[in-house]
């Protein structure tokens, strides 16, 4: 029987580029094809003025005093500005520190110093968040901030001091930069404690956006469509660097996510590939002006994220016209991604796995005890390994040896299963797992099972303490408009028959959202938190 082993081979090399150096590659190539589209402002860059503002920025930056190694931290929605900010700082080689938009106080001091930021680009305010306000509160605890360029009349002069620059001396800072070197801290969203900070190189990142984008298939002909935002992986990897290395168009339909805007920027700019976390396609299908946008010019697109619901799959795939959609699969720390489908996988396939290891990469399926490799078919703990594994947590070298083993494998904390064709099945996480009575659950098998329920919109699966069992389980329920609420005897007659009596919710709870980060992931420890208090109030 063969072990929990893949590697992927692949005919098309690594590249061993600075992520300065492949964009001026793109730009030799594709010089007057559009770069960069935003389309609430109207604004839009060849690749050629898209370079321009880079190097513009870059040598602004440059002038401040930004050198090889300082931190610049980023703190905004999405923006032209953030992606020029990315690029330019790769330029120099100094750090990009990727501040997540919702952050409050604490968090953002928190990071602003963990990093060691020295310069700090941030919008003045986005919905209820004051940004430069909160800004001037932590300023004083923060004694590396040596500057802060807020978008507008600032980060504009910034640009304009630069454009006067001499070009060659970003050729002479070029030349002093590795492809290995630190290039971006992207804090993972810290579910427990304080986030960490995921240190990526140019090699990491920009072969991943470039290998993601080979799945896709993407040429220059390419115009992808990027709601999910720019400080992950998903917007700023596997949509600005897939794009740059492929010389495709950015379009960018809104700074935050909103359904009706983002189709209309497929529509308006005729984008072939539209991104999104699940929650986002299943907005977008439910929208009430979803028939009245052309998607005809759709091709592929990605869902990530969180798992995706197989019904939400076969809609994404008939009524928009996303034929090649792939499903990846990753983590921060692996750049994003580590699997992904393939446009010629079966629908069967594209719903139902994660996809196969992507090139140049490993993976393997552990037994969480042990260590050892578990014989295929058989459910473990994800791992992986190659280009894509982060240089460490930034400053904390404790908890990188907590993840990353001494044969470098990056342990994911998810359980999976790898099959005899060696597509990867995401089962949950180690954390989520629910043992009710000495019987192991897996939430996303039973997930999946809910959604076939005409009137569930979605469904997320918990565990919560119970004296007998130790655990039970609870379904947390989104309804359709117009539905009668789900009630705990309605969906115990509907699961009746078709689950084992152990994988049926005891309880039912029924919501208008879930508990989100901002990327799209449901934040299951809050529900567990908030379902504790809900069962305590029942019981009284």
């Amino acid at each position: 029987m063969s072990t929990s082993y893949a590697s992927g081979i692949s005919d098309v090399a690594l590249l061993g580029d600075t992520i300065g150096a492949n964009l001026a590659q793109t730009v030799a190539r594709f010089g007057d094809r559009d770069a960069l589209v935003d389309c609430p402002s109207g604004r839009r860059w060849s690749y050629s003025e898209f370079l321009a503002d880079v190097d513009a920025l870059a040598l602004g930056l440059a002038d401040s005093g930004v050198r090889k190694g300082d931190r610049v931290g980023i703190w905004s929605p999405n923006h032209p500005e953030w992606t020029l900010t990315q690029y330019a700082t790769a330029r120099l080689g100094a750090i990009l520190v990727n501040i997540n938009p919702s952050y409050r106080v604490h968090e953002l001091e928190y990071v602003l110093n963990q990093a060691g930021v020295r310069t700090l680009v941030a919008a003045r305010s986005f919905k209820t968040s004051d940004y430069a306000g909160m800004i001037e509160q932590v300023r004083p605890n923060c004694p590396d901030l040596a500057e802060v360029i807020l978008l507008g009349e600032q980060f504009d002069a910034l640009l304009e001091s630069g454009r006067g620059g001499d070009r060659a001396r970003l050729t002479e800072i070029e030349a002093e930069l590795s492809a290995d070197d630190p290039i971006n801290i992207q804090y993972t969203s810290g579910t427990t404690g304080f986030p960490k900070g995921a240190t990526l190189s140019h090699h990491n990142i920009l072969n991943n956006g470039f290998f993601v984008g080979e799945l896709c298939r993407y040429t220059e002909q390419d115009r992808i469509c990027i709601p999910v935002p720019f400080y992950h992986c998903f917007g700023m990897v596997m949509g600005n660097l897939a794009a740059t290395s492929h010389g495709a168009a950015m379009v960018l339909p809104g700074a935050g996510f909103e359904p009706e805007p983002t189709l209309g920027a497929v529509a308006g700019e005729r984008c072939t590939s539209l991104y999104g976390v699940p929650t986002m396609f299943i907005a977008e299908l439910a929208s009430e002006q979803f028939g009245e946008y052309d998607l005809s010019s759709l091709r592929t697109g990605i869902m990530a994220g969180s798992p995706c619901p197989v019904e939400v799959m076969k809609q994404v795939i008939d009524k928009m016209g996303m034929t090649e959609v792939s499903i990846c699969y990753g983590m921060t720390e692996t750049s994003p991604v580590s699997t992904q489908t393939r446009a010629d996988d079966s629908i069967e396939l594209r719903v139902s796995t994660v996809g196969r290891v992507g090139p140049h990469l490993e993976i393997k399926v552990v037994d969480p005890v042990t260590g050892l490799t578990v014989p295929r078919g058989e459910p473990g703990e994800l791992c992986t390994r190659g280009y894509s594994v982060m240089l460490g947590y930034w400053n904390q070298a404790d908890k990188t040896a907590e993840v990353i083993d001494a044969a470098r494998w990056m342990h994911t904390g998810d359980l999976a299963v790898l099959d005899d064709n060696g597509y990867v099945t995401i089962t949950g996480r180690i954390k989520d797992m629910v043992i009710r009575g000495g019987e192991n659950i897996y939430p996303r098998e039973i997930e999946e099972f809910l959604y076939t329920h005409e009137d569930i919109l979605d469904a997320q699966v918990i565990g919560v303490p119970d004296e007998k069992y130790g655990e039970e389980l609870m379904a947390w329920v989104r309804m359709r408009d117009g539905a009668e609420p789900l009630t705990e005897q309605t969906l115990r007659a509907f699961c009746q028959g078709k689950l084992a009596h152990y994988k049926i919710p005891r309880y039912v709870h029924v919501v208008e959202e879930f508990p989100m980060t901002v990327t799209g992931k449901v934040r299951k420890v809050e529900m567990r938190e908030r379902a504790a208090d809900l069962l305590r109030l029942k019981e009284k």
